[in-house]
């Protein structure tokens, strides 16, 4: 485990910024702290005239293609492929149960309708004679009804028979009802493992992501695929699995009973396969790329309440409310106006399947009732007839419906895949060398490096620190003084030179195994919730509480924590807000003590502590520095004077180097830095 503070995170936008919550270029058309009332605009145009992004400067966003991104997020479900089989079996005995269930009450109608008839016909007549009656008297048409029928004349309803037949239904569709609940189940569980997996991969791939990935990504949008993406495609796996599984089998399975019952009415209604697919297809082509904009409009909105409610004591110290509350209605407006959009096409395929099914359904109503009187089918027949064609048409429909949440779930899957297919950092070596020592002796041999390949930063620079020596780093802001400490941890990767350390080049050795060696405690401070004793030992795992509270005495942490009503069992709240922020400062500096590196880094580490602490702490460090290297960024150069050696850094190149007294004598940019801070040159105003 690296021994490191966190790396400071840039601006969330990756542009420069006065003060969290400051309006940005173009961002607010009307003058500054002008707060119009907010209004819900309505998508302008409607489908097929501009959609929910006319009137927008918003640039236009395709879809990654539907079919390999979610032909993609099904291959997530491959390690879970004996369940899957285990769940297509239980609902196909759950959607077979539930077909046989209509034909079963359609012999329960036939059973009523018979004795009815047979009740009001006269007894000692045989069924033949009375139709042969009938045909004699010209009565064909009753004669063909009759004849489809099992009839007793004289005889009521045979309620015995009946029971029977309502009896199996009952338990047809118990059974059908609990093998689904155990469909069910057994899916929650495939589903929830499959998101675990991918959550863990996801952690993993932060973890292997290099610095300069999270230099040009929002916090806030990072966290939203992380969280709101990810479950979205849980909810979306676990309905629309289930759904397509029971929808199909249960299409199919209906299909084979019209079938079976009449091959004219099936005919009537295969005739919504076609005008379902073709529905379908056209409303979710242009929905899809709706569902991207809707959580790429999450992610934004996300990352811009993280970067407001971060800085939010900022916003209010430059009364930045309204432009904040201005920035935040328009993110809203084009999360609104991207969701209204995706949600109102994709709504428009359950109306439409309905309206085809009410269609199919008065048609077999009308040729089913007129093949009853031709005595071609039985009324049961017909009755069971439509409750199929009302469970063929649902499925259809639900299918239909389910493109809406398959579409959001796959457009959130194209964002973690995104995030996943990201390029990682360069793989650590195998084994890995490590130092036969640990002195920390650290080596610059024609390093060069920059973050734009245009815009050159540092340019070879060489340079030798010596174990026990303490090297202090100065000049100007963007001088390329952080970029330096970088480089040593490698959060970056040279482009040319190499780094070495105790004489093996840093790259031949494992991250962990280089970090391992190293402290560094930077200006920006990191602490985590619990309590102040988890957050010291941080720096060395399994410390004993020896150690801990001998770190904590040489860096002056001990004093105030034993003032605390908790002491050391002191629970840390949101990154340490219950304590100031020079005893924050202080705990990280505990921290890189008890971890006792081969090479200490600061990075102003005391900027937010008080003269005097400043000066304990100095005086702790140099204990702690003994027999190691420490590298020190500092602004006042009141605190490097007694620094080994000082390195002025100018535009990414070492312009001069040399202890204090040296360098003032040279008279050149470090005496310029150093007369700056204290000549106190008086100006007139």
């Amino acid at each position: 485990m690296s021994r490191t503070d966190k790396a400071p995170t840039p601006s969330a936008t990756g542009a420069p910024v006065a003060a969290p919550g400051t309006s940005t270029p173009g961002a607010s058309g009307g003058a500054p702290g002008a707060q119009a009332p907010l209004r819900i605009p309505r998508p302008a145009g409607g489908p097929g005239r501009g959609g929910p992004f006319a009137g927008m400067n918003i640039p236009a966003e395709k879809a990654m293609n539907f079919w390999p991104s979610a032909k993609r997020l099904l291959g997530e479900l491959r390690p879970e492929r004996l369940w899957l089989t285990l769940v297509l079996m239980l609902a196909v005995v759950s959607v077979t149960f539930s077909v046989i269930g209509p034909r079963l009450l359609g012999e329960g109608t036939n059973l009523i309708f018979a004795g009815v008839v047979s009740k009001q016909l006269p007894a000692g007549v045989s069924q033949e004679q009375l139709i042969a009656q009938l045909r004699a008297a010209g009565e064909n048409q009753k004669a063909d009804m009759l004849s489809a029928m099992t009839l007793t004349p004289g005889t009521g309803i045979d309620f015995t028979a009946l029971a029977t037949v309502l009896l199996w239904a009952l338990v047809l569709y118990v059974l059908a009802s609990a093998f689904g609940w155990m469909q069910a189940y057994i899916l929650n569980g495939v589903v929830q493992r499959t998101v675990f997996r991918l959550r863990e991969r996801i952690e993993a791939k932060i973890n292997r992501l290099p610095l300069r990935y999270f230099d040009s990504v929002q916090r806030g949008e990072l966290l939203s695929r992380v969280t709101n993406d990810v479950d979205n495609i849980s909810q979306s796996l676990q309905q629309s699995i289930s759904q397509a599984v029971t929808s199909l089998l249960t299409v199919v399975g209906v299909l084979v009973m019209m079938l079976l019952l009449s091959p004219t009415l099936a005919i009537i209604a295969l005739v919504t396969i076609p005008l379902t697919l073709v529905t379908t297809a056209v409303i979710a082509k242009r929905s899809q790329k709706l569902f991207v904009a809707q959580w790429r409009h999450t992610g934004e909105l996300n990352g811009q309440i993280e970067e407001t409610y971060t800085g939010h004591a900022l916003v209010k110290v430059f009364g930045r409310q309204r432009e904040v509350e201005e920035r935040f209605r328009q993110k809203n407006v084009e999360l609104y106006q991207a969701s209204f959009g995706a949600q109102f096409i994709s709504g428009l395929i359950m109306p439409a399947m309905t309206f085809i099914g009410n269609l199919v359904y008065v048609g077999i109503a009308v040729v089913g009732g007129l093949q009853v009187a031709a005595g071609a089918m039985q009324l049961g027949d017909v009755q069971a007839f439509i409750q199929y064609s009302r469970q063929f048409t649902q499925p259809l429909a639900q299918l239909g419906s389910m493109a809406n949440l398959l579409q959001s779930g796959v457009a959130s899957a194209e964002r973690v895949f995104e995030l996943l297919d990201t390029e990682e950092q360069s793989a650590d070596p195998v084994p890995g060398e490590a130092p036969s020592d640990g002195r920390g002796r650290l080596v610059f041999e024609d390093v060069s490096f920059s973050y734009s390949p245009d815009k050159p930063l540092i340019s070879s620079l060489s340079l030798v620190a010596e174990p026990g020596q303490t090297v202090a780093i100065v000049g100007p802001t963007g001088a390329g003084k952080t970029t330096l400490v970088n480089l040593m941890m490698r959060f970056y990767e040279l482009d040319a030179g190499r780094i070495t350390l105790d004489g093996v080049d840093v790259t031949a050795m494992t991250r962990n195994e280089l970090r391992s060696r190293m402290g560094m405690v930077l200006q920006d401070t990191w602490l985590f919730g619990g309590t102040i004793r988890d957050n010291i030992a941080y720096g060395r795992p399994g410390a004993s509480e020896e150690d801990i509270v001998e770190a904590a005495r040489a860096t002056y942490v001990d004093r105030f924590v034993r003032s605390l009503p908790q002491g050391y069992d002191t629970v840390l709240e949101d990154e340490g807000s219950n304590v100031s922020a020079g005893e924050k400062q202080l705990l990280t500096i505990a921290r890189a003590f008890l971890a006792r590196p081969s090479v200490l880094i600061l990075d102003e580490a005391t900027s937010s502590v008080d003269t005097r602490t400043e000066v304990l702490v100095q005086k702790a460090m140099s204990a702690l520095r003994s027999d190691r290297t420490s590298f020190v960024i500092a602004h006042r150069l009141s605190t490097i004077r007694d620094a080994d050696l000082i390195l002025v850094m100018e535009a990414g190149q070492i312009v001069e180097q040399g202890t204090h007294a040296s360098l003032l004598t040279a008279g050149g940019a470090y005496a310029a830095l150093y007369a700056a801070q204290f000549a106190a040159p008086v100006a007139e105003v």
